[in-house]
Order: C-alpha cells, then structure tokens, then sequence
C-alpha cells in the first residue's frame, strides 16, 4: 500500500504515520487484490484535528473525513469510514460473480427424458412482418403460396389489423380484433 502525508498547519510525526499505517492495514486486508493508494490529510485549525483520507483502489476512490480534538480519533474515525466503504464495495464484487453451476446441471441424463428448462418459456423474436394494405382475398393467395403458417395484413376497407392462418383442416382462419 502506498501511502502519502500532508499536514496543514501540523507536523505529521511517526507516530501519527504508524497510527495511519496500523488503521489502514485492516483496509489492506479487506481490498487484497489490487494495489492501493492513500492520500492521507492532517489539518490543524485552532482546537480543532481533521483527517482526510483518500483511497484509490481499482477505478474506485473512497473518501472520509473525521473531526476531532485528538489526531489520533480523528484518524480512526476517518479510517473506520474508509474500511466501511471498502468492506461495502468488496460485498457488492462478491454479490455480482455468479458461480459456475456444475456440468451434471447443464448436461442431460444419459438415457434419461429431455425435460422442459426451469422457468419461464423465452420469446424469441424470428423478424418483423410489414402489414400492407390488402383484402382478406388476396391475403390467402399470398399466404397459399407461401410456406408460412400466418400472414398479418391491414385490412384495406376497414383499416384494421388481421391475422390469416393455415387450419389443420386445410382452410384459412382470420383473427380480427
């Protein structure tokens, strides 16, 4: 882990450095990973110790402030949020991978009886059908000729939507709405 110091109106001593370093490894044992940069802020302003701390790990950056009369709450304020965060976006990496199920899951039984796949039926989209303006008439004669099961046509006298289909029986059924 890499770890850079600024002190604004304070002198950053090794013991406040050692206190970041042992605060910080915990993250480090939370993120393992991949590398981590932290920029750490210490400010003084009257009586009043701010901690900035900021962690660059992957493409992702966790930020916290923590406020104090003492550096050294205010350092383990800032870091207990910084570990927050990272243990917060390493369960949101572990909830999204998925594991792989197993071969006898997917493979069917040798011998066994193909069974429908678990769910729902999918829809599959085959193409679009252009609805041209025609009679019932001529719609057959185009579906006749065709090898299609169905034809979907603008009726030309009414101007509505129709569904012509081949019956078992060898004649045309219509559906209108």
């Amino acid at each position: 882990m890499e770890i850079e110091f600024t002190g604004r109106h304070i002198e950053i001593t090794p013991a406040v450095e050692s206190m970041v370093r042992k605060e910080l490894g915990k993250l480090e044992r939370v993120l393992n990973s991949a590398p981590i940069r932290a920029h750490v802020i210490v400010s003084a302003e009257k009586h009043r110790k701010r901690t900035e701390i900021v962690v660059h790990w992957r493409d992702i950056v966790f930020t916290a402030v923590g406020e104090n009369t003492d550096v050294a709450q205010s350092v383990s304020t800032a870091a207990a949020k910084v570990h927050k965060q990272g243990l917060r976006q390493k369960e949101k990496f572990h909830a999204k991978k998925r594991g792989r199920q197993p071969a006898s899951a997917i493979a069917p039984v040798p011998g066994g009886t193909i069974e429908a796949a678990p769910g729902a039926p999918r829809i599959v989209a085959q193409r679009r059908y252009r609805v041209k303006p025609m009679t019932p008439e001529e719609a057959a004669i185009m579906l006749s000729d065709s090898d299609d099961q169905f034809i979907v046509f603008r009726d030309a006298e009414t101007n509505r939507v129709g569904v012509l289909y081949n019956r078992t029986d060898g004649n045309f059924g219509l559906i209108e709405p």
